[in-house]
């Protein structure tokens, strides 16, 4: 079985569309969004639309469920509520049904996905550090745990040194971020794991990031937003 595990499209249907197109060039069985389909980027609808018709299995996200209802906006930082604030009053009566299905956390292939982090997954704790990672390992038994949130991919093992998914072994491994890549790199991100061969492999995507911030910046969003596109912060 290959999986294809994307997460924080964040609205961005330039990215979301370039990463779609190559899934489909990966012979892959299976495709899991990890949430936060919506937020920050001009397209909320479009890209619902893309992954409604494509992605049989959709998480929530916390930028998802703060479009959905803004008194979840407390803990975030002043782009993040603009951006929620702008998207809550865009988002469409099916994008918003849609959304409000999308579940915490899912197991497939004995293997566990969330958003943000195995342990109180509705909470939105990040997962950052192998210290935090450690303290994740002992509230999930499958052999990986599939996070996004951060929008920086990394793989975590529970021996701390190992940096591959092999067998035998405990992962944790952040697929990165579609729509908003923050590790310096603009180009879109998502995972592939291979269940046969036991092989994960963190895939890179270029896009129009041009078009994608001239988009945030007609709809009126702080000119931050856009510009972290183009270097990938």
């Amino acid at each position: 079985m290959r999986l294809a595990i994307i997460s924080d499209i964040h609205s961005n249907l330039e990215a979301l569309t370039e990463v779609l197109n190559c899934i489909a060039t990966l012979h892959i069985d299976e495709i899991i969004c990890l949430g936060d389909v919506v937020g920050y980027g001009a397209n909320p609808n479009e890209c619902v639309s893309l992954i409604k018709d494509a992605v049989p299995y959709v998480l929530l996200g916390n930028h998802d469920q703060a479009a959905l209802d803004l008194e979840r906006t407390t803990q975030f930082n002043p782009l993040a509520r603009m951006a929620a604030e702008w998207t809550n009053k865009n988002l469409s009566a099916e994008s918003r049904e849609f959304l409000s299905r999308a579940q915490y956390s899912i197991e497939r292939h004995d293997l566990l996905f969330v958003h943000s982090s195995p342990y109180q997954p509705e909470e939105w704790h990040y997962i950052i550090s192998p210290a935090d990672a450690q303290f994740n390992f002992s509230y999930f038994p499958q052999s990986i745990c599939f996070i996004g949130h951060s929008h920086t991919p990394v793989i975590f093992c529970e021996d701390i040194y190992t940096r591959e998914v092999v067998p035998g072994k405990k992962f944790i491994v952040n697929v990165g971020s579609v729509g908003q890549p923050r590790d310096y790199d603009p180009r879109a991100s998502f995972g592939v794991m291979d269940t046969g061969k036991w092989h994960y492999e963190n895939v890179r995507v270029e896009y129009d990031t041009k078009r994608a911030a001239d988009k945030i910046r007609k709809i009126g969003l702080p000119k931050a937003l856009a510009d972290r596109l183009t270097v990938g912060s």
